[in-house]
């Protein structure tokens, strides 16, 4: 079985100015998700899916491929992940590699580790699912959510309004890191997010939106915490 990995890259970041490539605790971010996909042993091939030159040079210092770059469709704002992957295969189609088995790894993922990648490959190929996908628990049930209706707070879900926090089922939203699918069910869908998915439940200690500087800091924080407990 033929595995890949891609990591998406583009150069456009508009919140943190050249995120991708952006030092974090001491290397750019994107070294992390280059370094745990080649550290894994896994993938045939590990690439970088980008338009930008700066980051190609990033990602081939610390290991990865760039055999070609973005198209000027999938380098814009709207494009989606689904795009992007769905080109980057199809590219590498077109130079005679198919790919049964690949892994979506965002670049600013730092506490993605070979670990971490080879269960959730062991785990995927163990099961019948199309994709697996990590996950993180909601720290605060959603059914105890309230919205603003004519400058009023009201509970969006009265029914859960005497309910324990603990007595509610837990809700679990994507940990934004990396995605492993089989790529037949995915050229078929052209979507990740539909079919037959397969949960890995990670720790909020090791989740981290990163959309502005403070969100950057708690980043750093909690990845010198999970390596001190390593």
């Amino acid at each position: 079985m033929k595995k890949i990995a891609i990591i998406t890259a583009r150069g456009g970041s508009k919140r943190i100015p050249r995120k991708n490539i952006k030092k974090f605790c001491g290397k750019p971010i994107l070294a992390y998700s280059v370094e745990a996909a080649l550290q894994s042993g896994l993938f045939d091939t590990v690439m970088v899916s980008t338009d930008d030159e700066e980051i190609a040079q990033a990602a081939r210092q610390y290991g990865a491929e760039v055999p070609f770059y973005r198209s000027e469709k999938t380098s814009g704002d709207y494009a989606t992940t689904n795009d992007v992957l769905l080109e980057v295969l199809a590219e590498y189609e077109k130079r005679g590699l198919e790919y049964e088995l690949a892994c979506c790894i965002y670049p600013t993922a730092p506490f993605v580790t070979a670990k971490k990648l080879k269960d959730a490959v062991s785990q995927l190929l163990d099961s019948n699912a199309d994709t697996l996908i990590p996950v993180v628990a909601f720290s605060y049930p959603p059914q105890r959510a309230m919205i603003m209706k004519e400058g009023r707070l009201v509970f969006e879900y009265p029914q859960y309004l005497d309910s324990r926090s603990q007595d509610l089922e837990p809700h679990y939203h994507d940990a934004g890191q990396f995605y492993v699918f089989r790529t037949a069910p995915f050229r078929r869908n052209r979507k990740l997010m539909v079919g037959n998915i397969l949960p890995m439940v990670v720790s909020e200690m090791e989740v981290q939106d990163i959309d502005n500087q403070t969100d950057w800091r708690i980043a750093e924080i909690k990845y010198h915490c999970m390596m001190e407990n390593r």
